[in-house]
Order: C-alpha cells, then structure tokens, then sequence
C-alpha cells in the first residue's frame, strides 16, 4: 500500500523520519512531500519576553515551530549563555505546557521540562492546564498567526491568563507542485494521503485532485487530528480516519484499519 504524508522529513536518534519508520514496520510504503514553509515574525519581542520570565507564569508550546522561534532567539541575540546560566532555570520553575510528542521534544532539547505532551491536541491540553493551580501572571504563548481559538478562548473561560504573540506564519513551499507531479510521474495514485494541518489541505488539495483525475474518489483521506478532520469535511472530503494522537504509532495504527477493505477508524 502507497500512503503519501504531506509533512516534512524530521529525523530521530536513527536518522530517519520516524513516520516512514514506523508506517514501515506495518508494510506501508510511505512517502514525504513538504507543504508547508514558515517565515519567523516578531522575534525581538519574543526575546525580550524571553529574558523575563518573572512576568510570567509559564510557556505554552502547541507546535515545532514555535519552539523553533525560541531557539533562533537564543541564537540570533548571543542569549544562549545567559539561557543555560539562569534563564532556562528560571523558566523551569514555572510550568511549560506542550502538545505532541515532537513539540515535546524539540521543548526538551533547549533544556525545558515540558508537560502534558500526551495531550494530542490544544483542547486536550488547554483542559490540562486548568486543571492545575491558576497562576497570578499570564502564561506566555509563542503561536503561528493561524492559530486556532479553542486554546485561547478555553483559557479565558476559566479566567487563566493568558498572553499570545505571534512568532511565525505559514506559506506554500514553493516545491509542492513539482513534487506531487514527481511523486505520481513514478509511483502513481496513493492508495492514502495523510494531511497534517488545515494548511496542508488548502496549499495541496487541488494540485492533488488535477493529478488524480478519475481515481481521485478512490484515495483514502486521513487526518491527524480533529481540526484538520474537519478541515477536510469543510472541503466535502470524506475522513477514512483521525489518528488518535499526532504521533507516528497512533498514524500507523489508524492507516491500517482504514485501509482494510470496507473499513472505517
């Protein structure tokens, strides 16, 4: 079985992406085409948040990129010093909030102590933040302009404060078209495709059904995750499956049973 992940290439400890590892191991042949590209906004302000962490009651991180944000802050103002001498302590000892095992990850590896990474999306965590102790100052939220409400307003309904800044914005990758008409030139129609974000869908969709023609009501739509499920109902496309979580085993166990014939997750 063909399975197209429209997300890009992200290396583990092993040196390949763990989604092709994992979707492997279930004798999926999969492949990976980049969508999406991202422009950093806003950074300066960022890292001035960033150098007071007393204004603040902890980090809330819901994707890669914003924790990307971060580390490029550190480096493009010479803070990594001062960040591993005493910022990265001070922050550590207020709460920093992440969703998804990768954004948790990436939190780990500029040396903050994330939790609530088992949430698999902004509702799930945004639940768990409120179930903890309400902090005095706003929790600090280094987002993408497309960011969703339901974190924000979630909070704002439980009086939990909350400041958002906007660290990044996400564009076309110029190499859709060109690897899409590469990918079906070689391998044909995907048996699936796997959209990542409602940006995927919209920067990818109608490249996709030009190149499928015919046989595009035959490709099995999945999601991974609830705002990109609906995203695709949105379009009038029918969701073969949700991954549980946004992780390569919850994909992976999801693909399977979606493929079966007749078979619905």
């Amino acid at each position: 079985m063909r399975v197209l992940l429209l997300k890009d290439a992200k290396e583990d400890d092993s040196g390949q992406d763990p989604y092709i590892q994992e979707l492997g191991l279930y004798g999926l042949e999969a492949t990976l085409i980049p969508v999406l590209s991202f422009e950093f906004l806003s950074l300066p302000s960022l890292s001035e948040k960033l150098s007071h962490p007393e204004g603040f009651g902890g980090l809330i991180f819901t994707s890669p990129r914003a924790v990307e944000a971060v580390k490029l802050c550190l480096e493009k103002d010479n803070k990594t010093e001062v960040w591993e001498k005493s910022l990265k302590e001070k922050w550590n000892a207020k709460s920093v909030y992440v969703v998804g095992n990768a954004t948790a990850s990436l939190v780990s590896k500029i040396g903050l102590d994330g939790e609530g990474e088992n949430c698999g999306n902004a509702a799930q965590l945004a639940e768990y933040i409120c179930s903890k102790e309400c902090p005095a100052v706003p929790l600090l939220f280094p987002c993408g302009t497309l960011k969703g409400d339901t974190l924000p307003n979630m909070l704002k309904d439980r009086g939990i404060p909350m400041e958002s800044i906007n660290v990044y914005q996400t564009i076309p990758h110029p190499g859709i078209q060109g690897s899409l008409e590469n990918y079906y030139s070689k391998k044909g129609v995907p048996d699936s495709i796997t959209f990542f974000s409602p940006s995927g869908l919209k920067y990818s969709l109608e490249y996709i059904q030009e190149l499928s023609g015919d046989s595009f009501d035959q490709i099995k739509f999945v999601a991974i995750g609830p705002t990109t499920t609906r995203a695709l109902t949105a379009k009038g496309l029918p969701v073969s499956c949700t991954a549980e979580k946004p992780t390569p085993q919850a994909l992976a166990t999801g693909l399977t049973k979606a493929l079966q014939p007749q078979s619905c997750c």
